[in-house]
């Protein structure tokens, strides 16, 4: 049955449906990720439905993530291993030789001799956690383990660990003779034990509308512009509040000069003054450099003078700039930078 929007998720990940599943994948991964996965699903309606569901997600227990997580690395290790021939074509030679209910007992010990190459939790962990986690480690076990790696995740351990220390693990490397099995089922428990405590301790992530915009700001624009008219028309609501979300005033720094110049001109001097009121430095900046010096002056003293200000009534000015912005970037004579995609770039 699907889930009802925003009914509490359950504690375990076989009773979720395949689209909060995904929903939940995108959340784990990060939005810059999860950017490029929907820029690159051709499928409209998948991408309106996982946004919508990532809308109403809510906070995911990260244990439940972690279960999503491991489910979708299971399906993509069974994946390459189709791909390559080996396990799945085993698989089907086993099948086809024997009762199914043996076959399938003997593949589960099939799987578990290829699961349990030594090190290969380490093959999971993102790069950056590895290395916060393995920095330490005597040259000796780190010589150990990238014995025990595919090349390109040795590599990313050598490049990242100091001058000499690269030196010490290189030359235990290629001193290393065969290591007891004993010794290696040991070393290897401690580390997953270090790791799997260190893991544990990052915060729960949560779904809900900020994410949604956050990742769609990270989409390429037609992707973005596809998704939120599909969505527009079953909930035009929620459609409002991830443009909301999608681009605050502050984001007018990444707007380009001429694109500023362009939205000055549909803005009144008292309402520009009322808007930067609260806005940085750096933006008040950008938006002075861009009028004369006149003009600029006239607003600085509008700002100086005002006196105090509803909040409300600020950012209720620079939401109107903020539409009038994206009405722009819409028209095509605004330019965003970091929006637009591969098939945008400028020349």
């Amino acid at each position: 049955m699907p889930r009802k929007p925003n009914e509490k998720l359950p504690n375990n990940a076989g009773e979720l449906e395949g689209i909060t599943k995904a929903a939940i994948l995108l959340l784990a991964i990060g939005p810059e990720r999860a950017a490029k996965i929907l820029n690159k699903t051709p499928s409209t309606k998948a991408v309106e439905e996982v946004t919508r569901e990532l809308a109403s997600l809510g906070r995911v227990p990260k244990e439940l993530q972690a279960q999503v997580v491991e489910e979708f690395y299971g399906i993509s290790i069974a994946s390459e291993y189709a791909n390559e021939g080996s396990l799945d074509y085993a698989k089907q030679l086993l099948m086809g030789s024997m009762d199914p209910k043996a076959a399938e007992r003997m593949m589960g010990q099939i799987q578990t001799q290829v699961q349990r190459t030594p090190f290969a939790f380490l093959q999971r962990a993102e790069s950056d956690n590895l290395m916060t986690f393995i920095q330490d480690e005597h040259p000796q076990t780190i010589a150990l383990i990238v014995c025990h790696l595919p090349h390109h995740k040795a590599s990313e351990i050598l490049s990242a660990l100091p001058m000499q220390k690269q030196i010490e693990v290189i030359k235990r490397v290629a001193n290393m003779e065969q290591t007891n099995p004993e010794v290696i089922r040991d070393v290897e428990r401690g580390l997953e034990s270090r790791l799997s405590n260190m893991l544990n301790q990052s915060t729960e992530k949560a779904g809900g509308v900020p994410t949604v915009a956050e990742i769609l700001n990270l989409t390429d624009r037609a992707t973005e512009k596809a998704i939120m008219e599909g969505l527009e028309s079953e909930d035009p609501d929620l459609v409002e509040q991830i443009r909301r979300l999608m681009f605050v005033f502050e984001d007018v720094l990444k707007v380009n000069d001429k694109g500023i110049q362009a939205v000055l001109k549909e803005v009144d001097n008292s309402e520009l003054s009322l808007a930067l009121k609260t806005a940085s430095d750096e933006l008040q900046n950008k938006i002075f450099k861009n009028m004369s010096e006149r003009a600029a002056q006239l607003i600085k003293e509008d700002m100086q003078y005002m006196g105090p200000v509803r909040v409300s009534d600020v950012e209720a000015a620079q939401q109107r700039i903020v539409d009038i912005v994206r009405r722009l970037e819409e028209a095509g004579d605004v330019v965003i930078e970091g929006r637009g995609g591969d098939a945008e770039q400028m020349v």
